[in-house]
């Protein structure tokens, strides 16, 4: 038998905010925050399940369904790293139909602006297996820069009163 043909690959998106370092990284610290804009979009997606214990060691789960299809999705991430308002690390597996699709290593990374704002860097190295339910490793970009346009949108609201 032949295993599975795995694909490796590594993206980067930056963006720039006129936010604090502070509220940026609350967006992804603070589980109310971050269920604003990481999931699937509300008109085709229900979210099923989300946990978050967002310390070096903690784990996060999200997953939903999509209405069309009934397909499930499920993110199952780990922290690495956290210093507070500079970086977050974390490996995921991302599962489809309880099919592990890929595993990932995500960094974050915060630098205040000279305007106060702040300067976003998010990579991701993952490892793509070659199956039906995943074909090709480039929707996982198109993917993240939907959320990081979900993400760009929750920075706008009111983010815990803060």
């Amino acid at each position: 038998m032949t295993a599975p043909k795995i694909v490796h690959d590594t993206f980067t998106i930056e963006r720039t905010y006129n936010a604090s370092p502070k509220r940026v990284f609350a967006a992804w610290a603070d589980v109310e925050a971050k269920s604003k804009w990481f999931g699937g979009p509300s008109d085709t997606w229900k979210e099923t399940e989300r946990t978050m214990d967002f310390r070096v060691g903690g784990q996060e789960r999200a997953g939903g369904t999509f209405h069309a299809t009934g397909m499930t999705t499920m993110f199952a991430a780990t922290y690495l790293d956290i210093l507070d308002q500079e970086r977050i690390v974390y490996a995921y597996d991302m599962f489809v139909n309880g099919e592990k699709i890929s595993v990932s290593l995500a960094s974050i990374e915060l630098r205040a602006t000279d305007n106060g704002g702040t300067h976003m860097v998010v990579t991701e190295q993952g490892a793509y297996f070659d199956s039906e339910a995943y074909k090709s490793h480039g929707s996982r970009l198109q993917g993240t820069k939907g959320l990081m346009e979900r993400f760009d949108a929750s920075i706008d609201e009111p983010i815990g009163g803060r």
